[in-house]
């Protein structure tokens, strides 16, 4: 399989991850996005939204949208860790809280959002960073409730409480909120006050997958 991404990606970073946790072989296609290479006829020819990440199949089929590949890793290659392990409640979990990143937070804080404010309504960085921070932060605050509505939950049907987003392992929750935190702590968003969430974003990180997967560790990799 080859993937289609750029290293500071939060969608592409979310696939990279499920891949690595997966152990899923892949190639690395950068695509750099300041460069507007995801523009280009080679790579803009084959998906729709010319966005990354896309996963170009064994049999040459172009898959885009960062959860919609990862469930198809998931239905693909069944024999390997589940992203949506459990029951069909635990992975209506699971699929909100990913939801509540890729959905409510991220769209109006990624690149081509705040080179909107920058360029053509003509905002300071210092504008679009108080922008991102707000938006951020109010959706992580979002999230913070809603594991805490779900750990209450867990308790009540005698389960453990989870030490991930969702149990005891990394699902789709997590690939989408560690690339979150990745770009809040870029942008200094104020992360204090939010314990389960920064607790979970802890234990995603620390495993093999999501150290393999950081943009730190790509190959196009930049300061």
């Amino acid at each position: 399989m080859k993937l289609h991404n750029y290293f500071r990606s939060s969608a592409s970073y979310r696939v990279r991850i499920a891949m690595q946790a997966k152990g899923l072989a892949y190639d690395y296609l950068p695509v750099h996005l300041v460069k507007a290479e995801h523009r280009e006829p080679a790579f803009a020819s084959h998906v729709g939204d010319a966005l990354v990440p896309a996963l170009e199949t064994d049999d040459g089929l172009w898959l885009n949208q960062s959860l919609a590949v990862i469930e198809w890793l998931d239905e693909a290659y069944p024999q390997t860790p589940s992203m949506l392990p459990g029951n069909a409640l635990a992975r209506a979990r699971i699929r909100a809280l990913a939801l509540q990143v890729a959905c409510e937070i991220h769209p109006i804080n990624n690149l081509r959002v705040l080179a909107y404010l920058t360029g053509e309504l003509g905002h300071s960085d210092a504008e679009k960073t108080q922008w991102y921070q707000h938006w951020c932060r109010t959706g992580l605050e979002a999230f913070e409730r809603q594991l805490v509505l779900l750990a209450a939950e867990r308790q009540a049907q005698g389960l453990s409480p989870s030490r991930f987003c969702w149990g005891d392992s990394l699902t789709l929750a997590d690939c989408a909120l560690v690339p979150q935190i990745f770009n809040a702590q870029r942008f200094k968003v104020n992360l204090d006050g939010l314990p389960l969430t920064m607790a979970a974003y802890e234990a995603a990180f620390a495993t093999d997958a999501v150290q393999k997967a950081q943009p730190a560790a790509c190959p196009d990799a930049q300061p």
